[in-house]
């Protein structure tokens, strides 16, 4: 009679654990709270609800966050974009001047210097006009009234003219006086005093 009561207790304990290990496998496959035994790296199925004053976070489903986020292959394009080459070389680079190594203020604006209108005007005026290349060193008249003639050189040419004349094609006699010429340049009308050479 022993034996019969010892092995119902030992049926017993081993239907016990038997239902338990069905339990706790049912449990671990249908998401319910953590399962015993060491925490493994892979997040488990098993979600927990959240406490009551923290807001749940929306999750996005699996196929509503494959539509907004490209494959990678897709964005790993080997052609090259010429515009985009082409406005990045039209970009230069104008720095201030400042050392960015350095903590301080940028330097002071120096102020312009204001011109005086009129002396603006004086230095924008024209160069005079270059001065006559001409030399006075004689005179000749004859007796019988003829009009004085004078001798003028320009470097190595020698001229005769008399008023009115026009020397060196550029060079027009105005006045001729006792010891000086007035003589006018026609292509700048600038107008000039010649005196007599001595020597």
């Amino acid at each position: 009679m022993k034996l019969g009561t010892e092995n119902k207790t030992k049926t017993i304990v081993a239907a016990l654990l038997g239902v338990f290990a069905v339990f706790m496998l049912v449990r671990a496959f249908t998401g319910g709270e953590e399962t015993a035994g060491p925490p493994s790296s892979t997040p488990s199925i098993a979600t927990k609800t959240p406490p009551a004053s923290s807001t749940p976070a929306k999750r996005k489903p699996a196929a509503d966050r494959g539509k907004h986020q490209p494959l990678l292959a897709q964005t790993l394009d080997p052609t090259l974009r010429f515009d985009l080459l082409k406005s990045s070389e039209d970009v230069t680079y104008k720095g201030s001047g400042r050392d960015i190594f350095r903590s301080q203020a940028p330097p002071p604006e120096v102020p312009k210097p204001v011109v005086n209108p009129v002396e603006a005007q004086r230095r924008q005026a024209p160069p005079p006009p270059p001065p006559i290349n001409l030399k006075l060193y004689g005179y000749a008249q004859r007796k019988n009234g003829e009009a004085k003639k004078i001798f003028l050189s320009s470097g190595d040419d020698i001229f005769v003219a008399k008023e009115g004349d026009i020397v060196n094609r550029r060079y027009k006699i105005l006045k001729i006086n006792n010891n000086s010429v007035d003589v006018e340049d026609v292509l700048t009308n600038n107008r000039q005093t010649l005196y007599l050479q001595q020597g």
